[in-house]
């Protein structure tokens, strides 16, 4: 069984940084894509970064763009999602999760694994 635990969240001013990390067990994991989705209070949850479990294509939320980054280690099964130049708007749960697939999919129902979630809050 899949199992992912997520860290690194917490209070930020707006344009600080945080990373997030996503350990993973349970399989291996290749074959499989990765994500990153939050959800704000009275929002649905929204897909903000993937990619495959080789690091040869990555997506991103057009919003976070050119701010986050994913990565995946597979030496130590962690997804990190640094965050930079954050702001009020990143304010949410974030979650990490996975499923095997060719393409990084941004459904929350494509995904069959998830993590409890890391609360990240963006405010002066």
């Amino acid at each position: 069984q899949v199992h992912l635990v997520e860290s690194g969240g917490g209070l930020m001013q707006p344009g600080g940084s945080l990373r997030l990390s996503c350990a993973a067990s349970g399989a291996i994991f290749r074959g499989y894509v990765m994500g990153w989705f939050r959800q704000a209070p009275g929002r649905e949850r929204e897909f903000v970064a993937g990619i495959k479990w080789n690091g040869d294509r990555s997506d991103y939320l057009d919003s976070v763009k050119g701010r986050f980054t994913i990565s995946w280690d597979n030496a130590k099964n962690t997804m990190y999602l640094q965050m930079n130049n954050l702001k009020p708007e990143d304010t949410a749960v974030y979650y990490c999760t996975t499923t095997v697939g060719q393409r990084i999919y941004r459904n929350p129902p494509a995904y069959a694994y998830w993590g409890q979630g890391t609360q990240v809050t963006v405010a002066s």
